[in-house]
């Protein structure tokens, strides 16, 4: 059973869980998604496990060398600066945007993807649309696989949420949206601190919501704060991303018995985010993934692009 099959048996009209019942819901459902597969199907891209976290009361940044283009000297970095300083980029470039329930969100994704082994690259362009509510079906392409997904059954969904009144409620405060995400399913209790084990469950809801090309106002930087302060995280300098430009990587490293994280590309200077390096495994091979998203928006039906006329 897959992590969709999970939150599609999610019944809404059931009476609320127990403090106890919904920990273990959440924990089957976090074991089930990190759990190594055995076959993937035909285009079937695992969700990418970005290292996002809430603010820990006492962070890990781990400082390492990383080549400044104006000196020959190397100058230390943190995880911490990189990702503050996506924070800060992303609300420098950020423009408002309110979609509409009978809208789509469109994107464009580049995938480049080699055997781990060794062997050919292949490049997948992407577009997909996905329906901002669920109501109306959605045409997506998952490394060249192009299909059709029907609407929403009655309770069904999808983490993360796609429908945009869901999004516009989570918190923008980097803290309380770790929590939000510790306590999903029932009522977030802001006075209880998130305790070592919460991470990786949260870190790993978050990468969902990251991978998100469209968000409302303020949630992708609450997130970048949130994994600035993660216990964890590393700096991998000297990275490339699927577009060739160079920049600092940022990976957060899983505690035994995990799944590798992703490794997140920003701009050396700017920090401004360019994409990520994922694995996945198929048919018994392991591939490398390296992708970008090179366009996204909100769009009034299927086919359509940004800027087109409806």
């Amino acid at each position: 059973m897959n992590e969709m099959e999970l939150l599609k048996e999610w019944d809404a009209e059931a009476p609320p869980l127990t403090d106890h019942a919904r920990a273990r819901a959440r924990l089957r459902l976090y074991e089930t998604m990190t759990a190594p597969a055995t076959s993937v199907a035909v285009g079937r891209r695992p969700f990418l496990r970005i290292a996002v976290a809430g603010v820990a009361t006492a962070a890990v940044a781990t400082t390492v060398l990383v080549a400044n283009d104006s000196s020959p000297d190397t100058q230390p970095v943190s995880a911490t600066t990189v990702l503050q300083g996506a924070a800060a980029e992303e609300r420098r470039l950020e423009k408002p945007i309110a979609a509409r329930d009978d809208q789509f969100i469109y994107t464009k994704e580049v995938i480049k993807e080699t055997p781990a082994g060794g062997g050919r690259t292949r490049t997948y362009v992407d577009e997909s649309w996905n329906s901002v509510d669920g109501s109306k079906r959605s045409y997506v392409s998952e490394l060249g696989h192009k299909q059709w997904v029907p609407v929403y059954g009655p309770g069904q969904g999808t983490w993360p949420p796609s429908k945009w009144s869901e999004l516009s409620l989570m918190p923008t405060d980097p803290r309380e949206l770790a929590i939000d995400l510790r306590d999903m399913g029932g009522k977030p209790d802001y006075s209880k601190p998130m305790k070592p084990g919460d991470w990786p469950m949260v870190q790993y809801f978050l990468s969902g919501l990251l991978r998100r090309p469209v968000l409302p106002k303020g949630l992708r930087s609450a997130a970048y704060e949130a994994l600035a302060t993660v216990p964890g995280i590393k700096v991998v300098p000297g990275q490339k991303d699927a577009d060739g430009r160079v920049g600092i990587g940022i990976r957060f490293v899983p505690g035994p018995g995990t799944s590798r994280s992703p490794l997140l590309v920003f701009d050396a200077k700017t920090y401004r985010y360019l994409g990520m390096c994922d694995q996945r495994t198929a048919g018994g091979t392991t591939y490398e993934q390296w992708s970008y998203v090179a366009a996204s928006g909100v769009v009034d039906r299927v086919m359509q692009r940004p800027h087109e006329t409806p």
